[in-house]
């Protein structure tokens, strides 16, 4: 009985880069992730979406991480570009990072809140705390906060061909 109780305490969480900072999102919150895909422009798009994928017969709005998390350095950590897919309430959204790490299985109470030194220049209604990782500090964003439910209607009513 103490393993399963052990069990539902571990959180598993992607990480990636945005800049040069490192980022987690709980993984139940990404459905998929693409490496390079090919990404649109939108006309009339709000400044964070940087375009769209097309995944399986569907366009995907993909949220510039950058922009949305105040204007990062732009320092990439590969020549890649990589895009973490997720569902947003009813909406399916892309997030471009610049790298993706690996699963990291975390402690749930290891997740702090974060200190004013790492949310100096973060918006902080994003970020569900830091824990320390192999990797590093990871700072640990709620996926689902990231877009505000008037962006998301101003997505709905947009016309992604």
């Amino acid at each position: 009985m103490v393993r399963d109780e052990k069990k539902e305490d571990i959180v598993q969480l992607i990480g990636f880069y945005v800049g040069r900072k490192f980022f987690g999102a709980d993984i139940l919150a990404v459905r998929e992730i693409l490496r390079d895909p090919i990404i649109e422009a939108v006309d009339d798009a709000p400044d964070t979406i940087s375009g769209c994928v097309r995944l399986r017969g569907q366009a995907i709005p993909i949220v510039d991480l950058k922009q949305r998390l105040e204007k990062m350095s732009p320092v990439s950590q590969s020549d890649h570009l990589w895009v973490l897919v997720a569902q947003v309430g009813d909406t399916t959204l892309g997030f471009l990072a610049d790298a993706v790490t690996r699963i990291f299985r975390i402690d749930s109470n290891s997740i702090l809140p974060a200190p004013e030194i790492i949310l100096s220049g973060l918006p902080s209604q994003y970020i569900r705390g830091v824990c320390e990782s192999e990797s590093g500090m990871l700072v640990v964003l709620d996926l689902n906060r990231l877009i505000t439910g008037d962006e998301i209607s101003a997505l709905e009513k947009m016309e992604l061909h």
